[in-house]
């Protein structure tokens, strides 16, 4: 298969159409390339604010509500772009307002299969901007996607630096990090994170950004960041784990081609075998024992 990973510009959008039309071309030319699975970056959506126009993008409780209640609509453009292409997306993560949940929104991916069906990862740990400013919070529990292309976890961002986190998900082949960081030690974070999960799970991860500046918005302001699609060092893979790896700061798509029975190779007979071995560091979660050497 064919993985997709975004460095992805917001723009200041004049009308729905003109968002229609960008992600239209952006999944065209992507599947134009080959690709099987799009990755789009979290809080991609943000643009929908401008739609309310420049005072409500730029409020911060204000453009929460607005890109909430232009999901849904999102969502079945993304239905129907992942049913024409033939191609798997996850779509940019937008923050939704779930009463299920809480009064306070989630940070939700949603991931699209050409079938039709679709299912979503809410954000586990929230960043301190989230959480102080925001008032983002923990949404539902991670989840495994079964689907035609295999086993597929989404590790939103801040996530991704959880190594019990991508251990929950260590039956996916693929795990997905959709990131927004604002400047390059964010985006270094991420995707440190997302090269530490690879080698730890044994499992290929796919890093997509927002990149460039959006003066109308206090929330994504700044952004600093590249696609990157990463593996395990060891046999069948390059030697420094990278797939692929965009230009800081370029917008488009990165792309690597991916044949899971490397993973499966991997898993039964690397070279090492972080996965199998995770148990051994079983009781060792509490702090190591202290000895005076003065």
């Amino acid at each position: 298969m064919k993985l997709a990973a975004a460095a992805y510009r917001m723009d200041f959008l004049d009308s729905w159409d003109a968002y229609a039309r960008k992600i239209a071309a952006h999944v065209r030319e992507a599947a134009e390339q080959g690709a099987d699975l799009l990755v789009f970056p979290e809080y991609g959506a943000m643009e929908l604010a401008t739609l309310a126009g420049r005072a409500t993008a730029g409020n911060l409780e204000a453009s929460l509500h607005a890109v909430s209640d232009l999901v849904p609509r999102a969502d079945a453009l993304h239905a129907d772009l992942a049913a024409r292409h033939r191609v798997h997306i996850l779509a940019a993560s937008a923050p939704v307002f779930d009463a299920a949940i809480s009064d306070r929104p989630v940070n939700r991916a949603r991931l699209f299969a050409p079938s039709g069906a679709a299912g979503h990862q809410d954000k586990q740990i929230m960043t301190r901007f989230e959480r102080e400013d925001w008032g983002v919070v923990a949404g539902g529990p991670l989840t495994l996607f079964d689907t035609a292309l295999g086993r597929i976890g989404i590790l939103i961002c801040y996530d991704s630096e959880y190594p019990l986190l991508g251990h929950a998900l260590r039956e996916a082949d693929i795990l997905l990090v959709p990131s927004c960081t604002e400047a390059a030690h964010g985006y270094h974070r991420v995707r440190i994170g997302a090269m530490a999960r690879a080698l730890e799970q044994q499992c290929i991860t796919v890093m997509a950004s927002t990149t460039g500046a959006c003066d109308w918005s206090e929330a994504v302001d700044t952004n600093c960041g590249a696609g990157g699609i990463f593996a395990p060092p060891d046999t069948g893979f390059p030697a420094d784990g990278i797939l692929a790896c965009g230009a800081l700061d370029a917008p488009g798509w990165t792309l690597a081609e991916l044949d899971l029975d490397a993973v499966a190779r991997v898993r039964k007979d690397g070279v090492v075998l972080n996965r199998t071995h995770w148990v051994e560091q079983a009781g060792r979660d509490s702090p190591a024992g202290m000895r005076s050497l003065k």
